[in-house]
């Protein structure tokens, strides 16, 4: 096993993004590079989580119903500080600035490629 890899196997990438089809297929595409994965319909639910100080990672939609992803950031980042990238709809540059700001690895906009998000993961994840 390559140190790539041994990296990928011992990451625990939490997805936050309300929309399920997206949330499903992302985490199918991260489990088949070897990342373990868990997925959250929301902010709530992800901070309400048993695997919460687990995670290695998180990838965060900024639209969604209740804690919106900036929230989520926020809190994160006050409570259990650990790498986030943002893979949104949201196009709007000042939302984009707002989360690198406040420490987001990568802004990603949706449709994101494979290579784009590993190259996220890669930056977000120490070696």
């Amino acid at each position: 096993m390559n140190a790539s890899e041994e990296k990928n196997n011992q990451a625990l990438i939490a997805i936050v993004d309300d929309d399920q089809s997206f949330r499903e297929a992302l985490a199918s595409l991260l489990r088949l590079i070897g990342f373990r994965t868990a997925i959250f319909a929301s902010a709530r639910n992800f901070l309400d989580a048993p695997q919460l100080p687990n995670v290695s990672c998180a990838i965060l939609d900024v639209s969604m119903p209740g804690m919106d992803g900036l929230e989520l950031q926020r809190h994160l980042v006050a409570t259990h500080p650990i790498p986030i990238i943002f893979v949104t709809d949201v196009r709007d540059a000042k939302t984009r600035e707002q989360a690198v700001q406040a420490g987001a690895i990568s802004f990603l906009n949706k449709p994101v490629s494979e290579e784009t998000l590993i190259d996220a993961l890669n930056s977000a994840l120490p070696a």
